[in-house]
């Protein structure tokens, strides 16, 4: 019972002395900690304060305390009384069009939102210049106003007061939009917004039967209403009275879903290379703590020799360890805690999501666990094998080191605090089997690191070099003390991880960028109406370059049961879980699709009449669990219909062709309202030509470019991928600690080394020619074996969770290898200099 309180004692004294000397032997193990906790703790404050940014400030996200959307179709009267009871209801409608200068010269796709006069219930509109937004859109000298996005202006070449035509009808724009309140929950845009007045619209002759129109109504519910329990309470009072009106209903608690899960999942991975660079800096904390007990191996023989128990000297150094990780763990918190802050005056402006900025105590109380209990994994082992060394063997050990496995008691608990860690890592997640997968990739990845560093030091010890300076380079890769495995370990997670970031991203990126585009089609041209197919398929025919046209009626639908059970209560497999979320697109055929190969089932006879029957995407009928034979009930324009599984079939997505997860057979379709929708294929040099005539021969229908499209995703990707790259050079940096940290714990013996080659008569430039070919070994094969691996886990996630073409990218994993090289070599050569400065009188004497 007394050894804990005399190692406090002892432990606060060795504290004093090592503050005195500026914590010379820790200053890497802080390093390491504070790197990996303010990682994590900065991806958890900055995602905690987005969500809380969406929660808070909902009612203008959504736009109101509830959105009501509807699809091709308005309100009815009945439904627009409900809706207006007691509220305060302004309505929008939202649709993609064609903006097009006076002289038709330039033209663009824009995201076009007609509102009313009470828009917007929330929140304010900011224009410039200044003026508010009623005055902007009103009616004035006969023509309408207009505002649209900066982008689009200098896009267009327009300022204001300059004409636009948006389908029929001529705008004066008169300001540009700098701040839409409710544009974060509008999700991605293929074009830039344009905003008009609700009265104008019709002017335009954009909607026509079957258009693809949102049509938005947002109420302001009385101050008493406006509590949680109210809102759902209305919420499920409306669904009762109008079951099969088909529209979606959001309220503020959730008012952009897709956004927030984006931003949970970004976070979630995030904190798991947060979590990795932590894991990293283990190796650096398990490094710092064995320097440390080197240099002391006197006071802990004399320990031993006055008769100190083991299990004092453990609690010793334990205890400074913890302190000390203690302090690391709060500077990390420290840094953590500021990055939302920093990021929001960096970059503010390129995140869409409001961040609500503040100290979040969830985010930060999680990181100081991961870090405490990374510090006391990597320390237990260390630390044990100083408790277990005789005293005699601790005075040998200055000049013959030996290596000894600590207790079972303390393998045990080193396993059983990696487990905790492992554990809170998964308990904590939003998605826990995402979070143990990410965890045995990376002890996988560990283990493998920990088996190529052994193998290039038995490789390095069968392998005899021409030159003796090669030789003694591979003599110091095995000898006791080498830096190989901590080196190995430490810098090839972090480029490893790296390494799959960029091949991942640049395959994604080649796909979209290069492959797609020469399978996919030049355009797409929707709300074709149907009286206008065939003059539009004509002209389209007749342009010079085409050489493909497709089309099919479209429209939209939502499946709201399977075989009579709920949409909201079936629970598909992950890959098919957004087929269930909001309208998709549908379409029916008397004749199979030419891109779609049968699977099972059978097409209808050409001449079918009988009852309706569906074809369905076959990966997603998987992952719903459907067979031939089953019902599917889908809700079109506000009327459900239901159907007989027929068939499934084989859709190729990434050719970007005319698909639909579900094709119906002829019948009840053909008379709802519809438009068509087209695909056209044709030399890139006759683009611009055939885009500028088709919209000003056919004003209500809507082009849009697929290279436009491809180039808005590929820059998400990009920024995606920008911030796995900030977060994985975190991993990164705790590598080149710990690589850092693995030349300064050998600095003595590469010092006596050096003394004693230069008393043998080696000069400066041969011992330096020595240390060289040893560092571009080292750094050669960590690079090598990390390329090896992020290679394999790339291709993997390429091929068989994407299904993607694969491509090696020679030139990422060359100038990873030659970077790791130089790295390590600039490193090694920082910390031998001071070597080569040694005195040989002085380092003989002390040995």
């Amino acid at each position: 019972m007394r050894t804990l309180p005399l190692a406090f004692r002892l432990a606060r004294r060795e504290l004093r002395a090592n503050l005195a000397q500026g914590f010379a032997g820790f200053r890497i193990f802080l390093a390491c900690l504070a790197l990996g906790v303010a990682a994590i703790a900065g991806v958890g404050s900055v995602s905690t304060a987005l969500t809380r940014g969406l929660a808070e400030r909902g009612q203008e996200i959504l736009g109101g305390d509830v959105d009501v959307r509807l699809i091709h179709r308005e309100t009815s009267a009945a439904e627009l009384a409900f809706l207006s009871k007691d509220n305060v209801v302004s309505r929008s409608a939202e649709l993609r069009a064609m903006a097009r200068t006076v002289s038709n010269d330039k033209q663009s796709l824009v995201e076009l939102k007609a509102v009313d006069g009470l828009y917007p219930l929330y929140g304010a509109m900011k224009l410039a210049p200044e003026m508010s937004l009623s005055d902007a859109l009103a009616l004035r000298n006969g023509r309408y106003g207009l505002v649209a996005e900066p982008n689009l202006v200098s896009r267009l070449g327009l300022k204001p007061g300059d004409m636009l035509r948006v389908g029929e009808n001529l705008f004066e724009l008169r300001a540009e939009i700098r701040h839409e309140p409710d544009r974060v929950g509008d999700g991605f845009a293929l074009g830039p917004r344009v905003m008009i007045a609700e009265a104008a619209l019709s002017a335009t002759a954009l909607v026509q039967p079957g258009s693809l129109v949102n049509y938005h109504y947002r109420l302001r519910f009385p101050e008493a209403m406006r509590d949680v329990p109210s809102i759902k309470a209305w919420v499920k009072s409306l669904d009762a009275a109008f079951p099969d009106a088909g529209w979606r209903v959001q309220d503020r608690t959730d008012s952009a879903p897709s956004m927030r899960r984006f931003v949970e999942r970004v976070a979630l991975f995030l904190t798991f290379v947060g979590l990795t660079a932590l894991t990293v800096g283990g190796v650096g904390i398990a490094n710092a703590v064995k320097s440390y007990l080197d240099g002391k191996r006197e006071v802990i023989a004399t320990f031993k020799c006055l008769g100190a128990p083991g299990r004092l000297i453990f609690a010793v150094y334990l205890v400074q360890v913890m302190a000390l990780a203690i302090a690391g763990v709060a500077f990390g918190l420290a840094a953590g805690a500021a990055v939302p802050f920093v990021t929001d005056r960096v970059a503010g402006d390129l995140i869409p999501v409001p961040a609500a900025l503040g100290l979040y105590p969830g985010p930060l109380l999680l990181a100081a666990a991961y870090g405490l209990l990374t510090a006391l994994a990597f320390a237990i082992w260390p630390l044990a094998r100083a408790r277990e060394v005789p005293a005699a063997s601790l005075f040998r050990a200055i000049v013959a080191p030996e290596r000894r496995l600590p207790k079972p008691l303390y393998i045990v608990a080193t396993a059983a605090t990696l487990l905790a860690l492992g554990v809170l890592a998964v308990a904590t997640a939003e998605q826990p089997l995402f979070a143990l997968w990410f965890i045995l990739g990376a002890a996988g990845v560990f283990v493998l690191l920990r088996l190529a560093a052994s193998g290039v030091m038995a490789l390095a010890a069968r392998l005899r070099g021409r030159s003796p300076e090669m030789r003694l380079a591979l003599a110091n890769l095995t000898r006791p003390g080498s830096p190989t495995p901590a080196v190995m370990l430490s810098l090839g997670l972090g480029l490893t991880l790296l390494v799959t970031v960029s091949l991942i991203n640049g395959n994604l990126s080649s796909e979209i960028m290069k492959d797609i585009p020469g399978r996919a089609p030049s355009f797409f041209f929707v709300d074709i109406q149907p009286d206008q197919t065939d003059a539009f398929e004509s002209f389209v025919r007749g342009a010079p370059g085409v050489t493909k046209f497709d089309r099919a009626p479209m429209l939209r639908g939502r499946i709201v049961s399977l075989n009579g059970i709920a949409a909201d209560r079936i629970k598909p497999a992950s890959n098919a879980e957004w087929a269930l979320k909001g309208d998709r697109g549908i379409t029916y055929s008397a004749t199979p699709p030419a891109n779609g190969k049968l699977l099972s089932g059978k097409w209808w006879p050409a001449d079918y009449k009988g009852p309706l029957l569906v074809s369905f995407a076959d990966e997603l009928a998987k992952g719903l669990g459907l067979k031939l034979g089953d019902k599917i009930t889908v809700n079109v324009l506000g009327r459900e219909i239901e159907a007989t599984l027929a068939n499934t079939r084989e859709v190729d997505w990434q050719s970007l062709g005319i698909n639909f997860v579900m094709i119906f057979s002829p019948g009840p379709l053909e008379a709802a309202p519809h438009t068509e929708l087209a695909t056209v294929t044709m030399d890139e040099a006759g683009e611009v030509a055939l885009e500028r005539e088709a919209v000003a021969r056919f004003p209500n229908v809507t082009s849009v470019r697929v290279k436009e499209a491809l180039d808005a995703v590929n820059t998400l990707l990009g920024q995606f991928s920008l911030a796995v790259r900030v977060t994985g050079l975190v991993t990164l940096a705790a590598g080149i600690l710990v690589l850092a940290g693995a030349m300064a714990a050998g600095f003595r013996g590469r010092a006596r080394d050096a003394v004693i080659l230069k008393v043998l008569g080696a000069t400066r430039a041969r011992v330096l020619g020595v240390y060289l070919r040893e560092y571009a070994a080292l750094g050669f094969s960590t690079a090598l074996v990390a390329a090896t691996a992020g290679s394999i886990a790339a291709w993997a996630v390429i091929r068989l969770i994407m299904e993607m073409p694969w491509q090696p990218l020679w030139g990422t994993l060359a100038l990873t290898v030659i970077g790791a090289t130089a790295v390590t070599v600039c490193l090694g050569l920082l910390g031998t200099w001071r070597v080569l400065s040694v005195p040989a009188a002085g380092m003989l004497r002390a040995e």
